[in-house]
């Protein structure tokens, strides 16, 4: 999970290599475009609190309520409905057929967790946790994506001591190496590329390309990958399978992989929806409403795990979705959205003393 730091600068403007041309895809302007209902309210599904908040950087804003982005081989917009309720609707702007139309909006529910209730989950949270109940009114719809593990583990190894902006530049960098899928609202978007055209990279070029010490950790992990009997994807996708210690574990043999990095990881794409990414945003939730005996130790690895298992022990099978939206009313971004009384140290405070007593069974 990106946690913001200040703004560096921009990485270098530099080519990778291209893959053969393909034939752009002609997209209709958003006003001809066909909206179909996804049957989600913004209760369920908060655009802009889950796509532009650290868990995935390849979606784009392109429209006021609507964003962009690549779900595998396809391309799809969702957007906020002026209704009562922000109901979400889908477009898709391209897939590899008309045949699989069918197949895209399935990727698309499986990306964006469906069949996972947000509200009886947030309702166990809300009724052990006073304070959590106040920012889910405050920041509803926050829901953790289901996405590709190839995908989500190289944009977390761009993730570590960085910031969105520049995050999202290195991952872009990387997506263009994949099949160009189309252009909207001037902003193209390609298929993420596989390992093999991804070791067509060199770290010299990533280095150029302003990624620094991380060039070294991508090339390093696409051979460790690719190295993997039957294949580094299927490694990834196998991880589903596992336990969370044994899916960490896993994950931190790659290079540049520590345990922060691999919780993003199993949080995000892994199905382990009670890995605990712990930062320093984190650290300052726990010791202030979890661990409070804690408050001014410094942080170790060794109370990295014991963060996890407070908010497991506090959340339950889910806490990574309560973590996820606490970490996100943290942000400087949206504490504005804040009321003062949520956002005072009195109330934290208070708020602490309460919801360290109860304990949710989910």
């Amino acid at each position: 999970m990106k946690r913001p730091r200040p703004t560096l600068p921009l990485i270098a403007t530099v080519k990778p290599p291209q893959p053969p041309p393909t034939p752009p895809q002609i997209i209709p302007k958003t006003k001809t475009l066909k909206w179909v209902p996804l049957n989600l309210p913004k209760s369920e599904l908060s655009l802009p609190l889950t796509l532009p908040t650290g868990q995935t950087f390849r979606w784009k804003q392109t429209g006021p309520t609507q964003f962009t982005g690549p779900i595998g081989p396809h391309l799809i917009s969702l957007k906020h409905q002026p209704t009562k309720n922000g109901d979400v609707s889908y477009f898709i702007h391209t897939t590899p057929s008309t045949s699989q139309s069918s197949t895209a909006k399935s990727a698309l529910f499986d990306f964006i967790n469906k069949d996972i209730s947000l509200s009886d989950i947030w309702s166990g949270f809300s009724d052990s946790d006073h304070r959590f109940a106040e920012l889910a009114s405050c920041f509803e719809g926050v829901r953790v994506l289901r996405q590709d593990p190839v995908e989500c583990l190289f944009q977390f190894l761009c993730s570590s001591n960085n910031n969105i902006k520049r995050i999202t530049k290195m991952v872009d960098f990387m997506s263009s190496m994949g099949s160009y899928l189309g252009c909207v609202e001037g902003i193209d978007f390609y298929e993420f590329p596989t390992l093999d055209r991804l070791a067509l990279v060199t770290e010299q070029e990533l280095r150029e390309a302003g990624f620094g010490y991380r060039a070294k950790y991508i090339v390093g992990t696409i051979d460790v990958l690719r190295s993997k009997q039957g294949g580094g994807a299927e490694w990834l996708y196998k991880l589903r399978e596992l336990e969370l210690q044994e899916v960490i574990e896993a994950l931190c043999t790659l290079p540049g992989v520590g345990p922060k990095v691999a919780a993003c990881i199993a949080l995000f794409s892994l199905d382990q929806h009670h890995a605990i990414p712990v930062d320093t945003h984190v650290w300052r939730i726990a010791t202030r409403e979890l661990l409070p005996e804690l408050a001014g130790v410094r942080l170790t690895h060794k109370l990295c795990s014991r963060v996890s298992e407070a908010f497991v022990n506090k959340y339950g099978k889910y806490a990574g979705w309560a973590q996820t939206l606490l970490f996100i009313a943290e942000l400087p971004s949206q504490k504005t959205l804040l009321p003062p009384h949520l956002s005072a140290p009195e109330y934290n405070n208070s708020s602490k003393r309460k919801g360290n007593k109860a304990k949710t069974g989910n």
